[in-house]
C-alpha cells in the first residue's frame, strides 16, 4: 500500500479516526496521573481538579499533603493550555498542521522526561521531581488545549468528571435511552486501565510510564497527521 493510499484510508472516517486518537490520549494521561501521584509526592499533573482540591486541604494544614507540587503542576498546566490556544486561535476545528506540532511537542516534552527520569536511577532530589512535574503539566495542558480544538464531544484526553455527568444524565435512568455511551464509557475505562498500567509500570521505574505515554503520543501524532484533510491552504 502507497503512502497516499494509506492516508486515505485512515482518512476516509476523520471522525472515527479522531475519536480514537483522543481516547488513546486519554489511556496516556491515566498513566501520566498515575506517575505523578505514586512518583511525584501525590501530584495530579493532567487532572487539574484533583491538584485544586489537595492544594486548598494543604493550605488549611492538613498533615501530609504537598503545596509545591500542585501549585507547580496547576501553574504550567495553564502555561500549556495557553500555548495550545495561541497556536491554534486562528485555526479551523478538526486536526490541521500546526494539532501535529503541538501533539509533537507533547511527545518530546514526555521523552526529553523519560531521560532525565532514568538518569536519577537513585533517589531524585526535590528538584529534579518539581522540575519533572512542571514539564508534565505543561505536556497534559498543551494536549488538553489542543484535545479541546479537536472537538471530540465527551472526550477531553485529561478529565472525566464532565464525561461521567454526561453518561448518567443521558442514560435511561436519566430518561434518554439514545445516547452514544461507548465513547463516554470507553473515555473512562481508558483513563483508570492507563492509570493502573502506570501504577504497575512504576513498581520498576518512573520512566518506563513516561515512555509509554511518549509513545502513544508520537503513534497518535503521526496518525493524526496522516489522516487528517488535505486543503488547499491550511
Amino acid at each position: 500500500m502507497t503512502k497516499t493510499a494509506f492516508a486515505a484510508r485512515i482518512g476516509a472516517d476523520s471522525d472515527r479516526l479522531h475519536l480514537g486518537l483522543m481516547l488513546a490520549l486519554t489511556f496516556s494521561t491515566g498513566i501520566v496521573d498515575a506517575v505523578g501521584y505514586l512518583g511525584l509526592d501525590r501530584v495530579f499533573t493532567g487532572n487539574m481538579t484533583g491538584n485544586v482540591v489537595i492544594l486548598a486541604m494543604a493550605l488549611t494544614g492538613a498533615n501530609g499533603l504537598p503545596i509545591i507540587g500542585p501549585v507547580i503542576a496547576l501553574l504550567f498546566f495553564l502555561l500549556g493550555a495557553a500555548i495550545a490556544g495561541r497556536t491554534l486561535r486562528a485555526q479551523p476545528i478538526g486536526w490541521t498542521h500546526r494539532t501535529t506540532q503541538l501533539i509533537s511537542t507533547v511527545s518530546i516534552i514526555l521523552s526529553l522526561i523519560t531521560i532525565v527520569a532514568f538518569g536519577f536511577i537513585g533517589t531524585r532530589t526535590d528538584l529534579v521531581n518539581y522540575c519533572i512535574t512542571g514539564a508534565l503539566g505543561l505536556a497534559m495542558g498543551i494536549q488538553g488545549g489542543t484535545a479541546r480544538q479537536i472537538a471530540i464531544k465527551d472526550v477531553t484526553t485529561v478529565v472525566v468528571t464532565s464525561t461521567l455527568v454526561g453518561l448518567a444524565f443521558d442514560s435511561r435512568l436519566g430518561g434518554n435511552a439514545k445516547q452514544q455511551w461507548k465513547r463516554r464509557a470507553g473515555a473512562v475505562l481508558l483513563l483508570g486501565a492507563g492509570a493502573a498500567t502506570g501504577a504497575l509500570l512504576l513498581r520498576a521505574h518512573l520512566g518506563f510510564g513516561t515512555a509509554l505515554a511518549a509513545i502513544i503520543t508520537i503513534a497518535v501524532a503521526v496518525l493524526g497527521h496522516t489522516g487528517k484533510p488535505r486543503p488547499l491552504a491550511e
